[in-house]
C-alpha cells in the first residue's frame, strides 16, 4: 500500500515535512543534528529523503508498515520549529513537553499559531564551533491517546479482542412453539452468486380402521372405504439460484410422490389423491419463479405458492402442522409487486398481484373436474384473480387485510362426445366471487418469567355468484338454458391463543412447555338447492386433528361426490358436485382444539390434543338431497343431529441434527374419534370409534 510522495524542489528546505504536520514523523527539523542544519540545501533535502537512521531501524521500535498518505499540507513558517528547538533541547522527553506547551501542533497534525512565549527564531551557532555529534536519543515512551506531541510511528494494532457474544435472542420466535426441524436458508450475499438446494424426503406408514360409507345403488356391498393400511412417501426438492442480494430464481417440485403399496380405496375417485391405485411415481410441480429486489420494492413472476394468515383460505402446502401432513396447496402463476411505501424497514407493506390459478381447493388448471371418469380428456378450470394485500407488521404484532376478485370458468358438456360423435349441449360453469380476509398475530413477554403469550386469528368472507351449483341431478333438460345464478355467501375463521415457557440460551434455547387452544368456525349449508351457497371450507392443509376432518369427513364427502357423478347412476350429474369433497378441510362445523407440547430436550416433542366439534347447520348430503330426493346425512340418518364427536390425539417426534445441514426426523402419532350422533344411519346405528395413526421417518436437508 506504499505510495510515492513527490516533494517540491526548493520549497521543502525551510518547510516542515508534511508528514510531520500529520504526526507521522517523530522529530521536528530543529531537533535534527547540527551537521544537517549547517549543510547545503541540497544535502538537507537528500537527508530528508533518505535519512541515515530511519524510524523503522531505531532500536526498540518494531518496523512500521507503509502508510498511504494524503496530499501534503502547504509549507509552514519555520518559527514554530525554531521555538520547539529552543525550548526542547536534544532529549525526546523535553521535546514532548515543549510540543505540548507551545501549542505549535495539534494532535491531528494541523498547524496552530505560535505561542508568544516562543520568542524569535533561533540563531545559528558560531561558524568556528565544531559540529557536535548528535546526542543519543532514547527510545520514546508510548504516548497516551490524544497526545499533542508528534508520534514516532503509527500506533501498533490493538491486541485481539473477543468478538461479540454468540447470538442469544431473548425475544419471541416461532420455533419456540413449533419446531419443524427444517434447515434454515442462508441469507443472500451482497457480492457473489450462490446456489443452494434444500428440501425433504418423508416416508409414512398409515393405518385406519375401515370406514363405513354410503354404498352406491349399483353395488350395495361396497359400504366401506376399503383402506386399512398403506405406505406413502414424497421427495420435495427446492433449488435456489441467487445473484448477489438482488435476484433469485426459486424452484420446487415433489418428485416422486404417492402411495408405494397398500390397500386401495373404492368409489371415491372423484377426488384428487384418492389412493385408488398404487402410484408412487407421481410428479407434482410446485414453484418456478424469478424474484428481483429493486430499491423501491420487490417483483416476483412465475409459479409460486399463495399463503395468507393462518392458511385457512390461501395455503401454499409448505407449512407443517402439529398433527397431520401437507400436500399440494394454493399454487398460482403470478405477477406480484410488493413495496414498503414508508421506506425500507418500516411496518407498512402493500402488495398487488395478478394470478392464473394453477391449483387450489376449487380449481385445477391441468386435470379439471369434469364428470367423465376418463382422465385423458379432462378439461381444466380457468381461474383468474386479482389480489391486493395490505399488512402492518412489527416484531410483536401484525395485522393485515387480503382482498381477492376471482373469475373462474370451466367448459362442460351435458352428454360427453366420442371419437366419432361430438358432445351434446356443451355449456360453461362460471364462478365470480370476491374475498375479504382479515388476519393478525401478536406476542408479548410474561413479566417475571421466561415465557411468552401469543395469538393469531383469521376471518374470511366470500360473496358473489355462480352457476356451477344449481338444481338437482337430471332435473334440467336443457343445460344451456339461461338460469338464475346461485348466490355465494360463506364465511369462516379461527383464533388461537397460547403460552410458551422458554429455557436455554443461543441455539439451545427452546420452548420447554407449550399450551394453546384454537377455536374455529365454518358456515354450513342446510339446503344445497335453495339458491344460496353457504358452505365454507378451510384449506385442507390447515389440519385440525387427525381423524374427524382429515379422515372421516374427507372420505364421506368423496364417496358422495363420486356416486353422485357416476354415469351408471345418473344420466347427467349436477355441475358443481366436484366442489363437494372437503379433501380434509374443516367445513360446516365449529370446533375447539386444545393442544400441548412438552419438550424434555430441545430435539424431542411429546404432543397431545383434542378436538370437540359440532356442525353449524344441518348436515345434509347433497347426493341424497338431489339424486334420491331426501334430506339425509352422509350415512342416511337424521341431518338435524349436530354432534360430530370428540377426538383425542397424541404423538412423539425426535429431530436429530447430523452435521448442521441435515436433520433426521423420527416420530409417531395417532388419534381416536368418539363419534357423535351426526354419523348415525337411518336405523340409528352409530358409526363407532374411528382410529387413525402413522409412523414417520423423514430427512430435512
Amino acid at each position: 500500500m506504499a505510495e510515492a510522495i513527490a516533494y517540491p524542489a526548493a520549497a521543502q528546505v525551510p518547510a516542515r515535512d508534511p508528514r510531520q504536520e500529520r504526526g507521522l514523523l517523530a522529530e521536528p527539523r530543529a531537533a535534527r543534528p547540527a551537521s544537517l542544519r549547517r549543510a547545503a540545501p541540497l544535502a538537507v533535502m537528500m537527508a530528508l529523503l533518505a535519512p541515515a537512521a530511519p524510524a523503522s531501524a531505531q532500536p526498540g521500535v518494531p518496523p512500521v508498515d507503509p502508510i498511504p498518505l494524503p496530499p501534503a499540507a502547504p509549507p509552514q513558517p519555520p518559527a514554530a520549529s525554531s521555538c520547539a528547538a529552543r525550548s526542547s533541547g536534544s532529549g525526546s522527553g523535553s521535546r514532548s513537553r515543549a510540543a505540548r506547551s507551545s501549542g505549535s501542533c495539534s494532535a491531528s497534525g494541523q498547524a496552530r499559531p505560535t505561542s508568544a512565549a516562543c520568542g524569535t527564531a533561533e540563531q545559528p551557532p558560531p561558524a568556528t564551533a565544531a559540529p557536535a555529534p548528535p546526542a543519543a536519543t532514547p527510545t520514546p515512551a508510548p504516548r497516551p491517546v490524544g497526545s499533542r506531541a508528534p508520534v514516532l510511528r503509527a500506533a501498533p494494532p490493538p491486541a485481539a479482542t473477543p468478538g461479540p457474544p454468540p447470538d442469544d435472542p431473548t425475544g419471541f420466535e416461532e420455533r419456540l412453539v413449533f419446531d419443524t426441524g427444517r434447515i434454515a436458508v442462508a441469507p443472500p450475499a451482497a457480492d457473489r452468486i450462490a446456489v443452494d438446494v434444500h428440501g425433504e424426503y418423508q416416508l409414512r406408514y398409515r393405518a385406519h380402521n375401515d370406514l363405513r360409507l354410503q354404498p352406491p345403488q349399483l353395488d350395495p356391498s361396497a359400504n366401506t372405504l376399503g383402506l386399512n393400511q398403506y405406505v406413502y412417501h414424497w421427495l420435495r426438492i427446492t433449488p435456489r439460484l441467487r445473484y448477489r442480494d438482488k435476484i433469485q430464481i426459486v424452484g420446487q417440485i415433489d418428485i416422486p410422490r404417492g402411495m408405494i403399496f397398500g390397500d386401495t380405496t373404492q368409489y371415491v375417485d372423484r377426488v384428487r389423491d384418492s389412493l385408488s391405485e398404487e402410484r408412487w411415481y407421481e410428479v407434482q410441480p410446485r414453484y418456478l419463479y424469478l424474484e428481483y429486489q429493486a430499491p423501491f420494492g420487490l417483483f416476483r413472476i412465475g409459479q409460486q405458492g399463495s399463503h395468507w394468515g393462518m392458511g385457512l383460505l390461501a395455503n401454499d402446502g409448505d407449512h407443517p402442522t402439529l398433527f397431520g401432513d401437507y400436500q399440494r396447496g394454493s399454487l398460482v402463476d403470478r405477477v406480484l409487486f410488493a413495496t414498503t411505501p414508508m421506506g425500507r424497514g418500516t411496518p407498512l407493506t402493500i402488495a398487488i398481484a395478478g394470478d392464473l390459478v394453477f391449483e387450489d381447493n376449487t380449481a385445477d388448471l391441468i386435470d379439471g373436474d369434469d364428470p367423465d371418469f376418463d382422465d385423458d380428456d379432462d378439461v381444466g378450470n380457468r381461474a383468474l384473480q386479482g389480489v391486493l394485500a395490505v399488512l402492518w407488521r412489527t416484531k410483536p404484532a401484525e395485522i393485515g387485510i387480503y382482498g381477492v376478485l376471482r373469475k373462474q370458468d370451466t367448459e362442460r358438456e351435458s352428454v360427453p362426445g366420442s371419437a366419432s360423435n361430438a358432445s351434446l349441449t356443451p355449456f360453461q360453469d362460471g364462478l365470480t366471487v370476491g374475498v375479504l380476509d382479515l388476519s393478525g398475530k401478536f406476542n408479548a413477554p410474561v413479566g417475571g418469567a421466561e415465557a411468552f403469550v401469543y395469538g393469531e386469528f383469521e376471518w374470511a368472507f366470500i360473496f358473489g355468484s355462480s352457476n356451477a351449483l344449481r338444481s338437482a341431478p337430471g332435473s334440467v333438460i336443457n343445460a344451456r338454458a339461461e338460469r338464475e345464478s346461485e348466490r355465494v355467501r360463506t364465511f369462516g375463521g379461527a383464533v388461537t391463543l397460547g403460552a410458551v415457557k422458554v429455557t436455554g440460551t443461543g441455539k439451545e434455547r427452546f420452548g420447554r412447555v407449550v399450551g394453546e387452544v384454537e377455536w374455529g368456525y365454518a358456515s354450513g349449508d342446510a339446503d344445497p338447492y335453495d339458491g344460496t351457497t353457504r358452505r365454507f371450507t378451510f384449506d385442507p392443509n390447515h389440519n385440525v386433528g387427525l381423524v374427524l376432518f382429515d379422515h372421516v369427513m374427507a372420505w364421506k364427502t368423496a364417496r358422495s361426490a363420486t356416486i353422485a357423478q357416476d354415469p351408471r347412476i345418473v344420466n347427467r350429474a349436477t355441475p358443481g358436485l366436484q366442489l363437494l369433497p372437503s379433501k380434509g378441510g374443516v367445513f360446516g362445523a365449529t370446533y375447539l382444539n386444545p393442544r400441548v407440547i412438552v419438550r424434555p430436550w430441545h430435539w424431542m416433542d411429546l404432543k397431545a390434543g383434542a378436538v370437540i366439534a359440532q356442525t353449524t347447520a344441518d348436515l345434509v348430503d347433497p347426493y341424497q338431497a338431489g339424486a334420491l330426493g331426501s334430506y339425509r346425512n352422509y350415512d342416511g340418518g337424521d341431518p338435524e343431529r349436530h354432534d360430530l364427536g370428540v377426538e383425542l390425539d397424541a404423538g412423539v417426534e425426535g429431530r436429530i441434527a447430523l452435521d448442521g445441514v441435515t436433520t433426521v426426523q423420527v416420530g409417531a402419532e395417532g388419534g381416536v374419534l368418539f363419534t357423535g350422533h351426526a354419523f348415525d344411519d337411518d336405523a340409528g346405528n352409530g358409526l363407532g370409534k374411528q382410529y387413525a395413526g402413522q409412523l414417520e421417518l423423514g430427512l430435512q436437508y
